[in-house]
């Protein structure tokens, strides 16, 4: 069996580490940052440790930022009335390029799944409830569309609800391009369900 050296293969088993890349997408990387010239290589390093050391999460909102707090948050000219809730980071900057939403958001850092061992104090619930002031209008859940989203939504707007807050989710539906026919019954129950009029 070929074995590789031995800093090729700690390499390799760090890269494996990482969400989505399994051993076989680890190896193939291993090899790519072998071939590359040490000046990209180093490139790729120093990258790294300056995320790393440069960038944090925000106190308020919990995005990533390289200031405290973030952009979005300092930003004088959103909506403060509005507070978008959303899973990850990722999730807030899809929600950003919604065209007619200009408010500000909460990353919750995850959601709520049991069988993960992730429970309410492992999300930034608490951090919620208390930006929920009189200047607060609403809060939009945007959480993902699935069991654990859905479980997520369901259990912040229960503790929102009481707090005086009007709470929406976003509508679910049918993605632009689909055909009815490959849609599943959920779907299109909530595609009716977010029906609007014409």
């Amino acid at each position: 069996m070929f074995k590789s050296a031995a800093s090729v293969e700690r390499l390799t088993n760090r890269l494996a580490r990482l969400p989505g890349i399994g051993r076989k997408s680890a190896t193939r990387l291993a090899f790519h940052i072998l071939k590359l010239s040490k000046e990209e290589a180093f490139e790729l390093a120093d990258a790294i440790r300056e995320v790393k050391e440069r960038v944090g999460f925000c106190s308020v909102c919990g995005n990533i930022s390289e200031n405290d707090p973030c952009y979005i948050c300092t930003d004088p000219k959103r909506q403060r009335d509005v507070i978008c809730v959303v899973e990850e980071t990722v999730d807030a900057a899809a929600m950003d390029k919604v065209e007619g939403f200009n408010g500000l958001f909460h990353i919750l850092g995850g959601r709520l799944s049991p069988l993960d061992g992730i429970g309410p104090d492992d999300l930034k619930i608490k951090e919620l409830l208390n930006r929920i002031t009189d200047e607060v209008s609403e809060v939009i859940i945007a959480t993902n569309p699935n069991v654990e989203g859905e479980a997520t939504a369901i259990y912040l707007s229960k503790l929102l609800k009481p707090l005086g807050v009007k709470v929406t989710r976003i509508a679910r539906g049918l993605p632009v391009g689909s055909d009815l026919e490959y849609a599943d019954a959920v779907t299109l129950t909530r595609a009716m369900e977010g029906r609007r009029e014409f």
